[in-house]
């Protein structure tokens, strides 16, 4: 099993990597999964450093601490207790680092585990970072983690108008680049002016073994939700049930890892509708029936009819998987069984309050529309898709750093 080395484990391990940042102010975008290879928290290792002047950090969603469960419930800002430097929140009061918060640093080191999909909020948070460093002349140094969904890219285009802070840019929903090389594309994208740089991983396969999340590291969540790596290879789909009124397992041992729940739907009944209409975006993986009772959230303390997606051991092909395609299909399968069936939630979604949460997490109406409309074939999603997922391929491109 070949050791992988993370940005962070490098910066900690390499002297002359230090070096720029001797007599610099430094501050740390960090979350629970900002970890060394040997599990300490990178915010502890740094301040062990001595050549490290570490003067102030932040938590994005869900926090430093990752203890906020859901969207939408809002971290303070505190002083660390044992470091005693401000710990700001980046999901309080703003979401946008202030320059009050800029000031109290000349280097900012992001170090967040991603899960390689648009609407994980870290990538729009990485935007704003770069964008406020820009404006304030200040440095940006990704310390790069994998990808855990890998390189395949799957979904339509955010359409301009869709921005959000579930919608960072114009991407498809899984965009295959880890938060170093997504970073370049913000600055070139935009037309940044910021200086950045990246601090690459080492011995990174993204097609090797475990394809994108090393096999020798442990998986930390990341938010309170993506649990396992199951989680964040089906993320790219099982995230749009968030616009759903179906569950998506939140209130449950293994939430983001079903197709739906549901106390007035047959799931075997929607199993055998989707092989009926598109097996082919079934591959990849499988599809277990289940049953489960939310704690908490969507249908709680009801017994949900669902389907479990399994996208590990020996059920799981890469390459073949298609998560966004499935849930798409899921969705289309239990709107042709029940025609009149409100899937669509009509509830504020990430302080959207006046578009449908569906199209704020799929940038734009197109699955919406596709789901809903009775004469639309697997083809017709197929056209959209692979033409947006061709193009972010070529864009992309000459961004891959491993």
């Amino acid at each position: 099993m070949t050791d992988v080395l993370f940005g962070i484990d490098r910066l900690l391990a390499d002297p002359a990597l230090r070096a720029p940042l001797k007599g610099k102010r430094v501050s740390l975008v960090a979350h629970p999964a900002s970890v060394t290879a040997d599990l300490r928290h990178s915010l502890d290792a740094l301040a062990a450093c001595g050549d490290i002047t570490l003067t102030s950090a932040f938590g994005p969603q869900h926090g430093l601490k990752g203890d906020k469960q859901d969207n939408m419930v809002e971290t303070l800002d505190e002083v660390d207790p044992v470091l005693g430097i401000p710990v700001f929140s980046l999901y309080g009061e703003v979401r946008r680092p202030t320059p009050a918060m800029m000031d109290t640093a000349d280097v900012f080191l992001f170090d967040l585990q991603d899960l390689g999909c648009r609407i994980y909020t870290f990538v729009t948070t990485l935007l704003y970072l770069l964008e406020a460093a820009a404006e304030t002349g200040k440095s940006v140094w990704v310390l790069d983690r994998p990808n855990p969904a890998g390189r395949p890219v799957e979904g339509t285009t955010l359409i301009p108008g869709q921005e959000s802070f579930v919608g960072a840019g114009p991407m498809p929903m899984r965009h295959g680049l880890t938060l170093g090389e997504m970073g370049h594309w913000f600055i070139r994208h935009y037309g940044l002016k910021v200086d950045y740089r990246v601090i690459t991983m080492e011995g990174w396969q993204p097609e090797g073994p475990g394809f994108g999340w090393p096999e020798s590291r442990i998986w930390i969540n990341p938010s309170p939700n993506a649990a396992n790596v199951n989680m964040a290879r089906a993320y790219a789909g099982t995230v749009m049930i968030e616009g759903a009124t179906l569950s998506e397992g939140r209130g449950t041992t293994r939430p983001l890892e079903v197709l739906f729940g549901a106390p007035d739907i047959d799931a075997k009944a929607v199993l055998a509708e989707m092989q009926a209409f598109a097996p082919q975006w079934l591959a990849g993986c499988a599809i277990r029936e289940c049953w489960f009772t939310p704690t908490f959230h969507k249908h709680a303390g009801q017994l949900c009819s669902a389907l479990m997606i399994h996208a590990e051991g020996s059920f799981y092909y890469h390459n073949a998987f298609r998560p966004w395609r499935l849930q798409a299909l899921a969705f289309k399968a239990i709107r042709r069984l029940y025609p009149d069936y409100p899937i669509w939630r009509d509830f504020p979604y990430e302080y959207e309050f006046t578009r449908l949460a569906i199209d704020v997490i799929n940038g734009g109406p197109a699955l919406r529309e596709w789901v809903d409309n009775p004469a639309s074939t697997p083809a017709d999603l197929e056209a959209v898709a692979g033409c947006d997922e061709a193009a972010w391929r070529a864009e992309i491109a000459d961004l891959l750093l491993y």
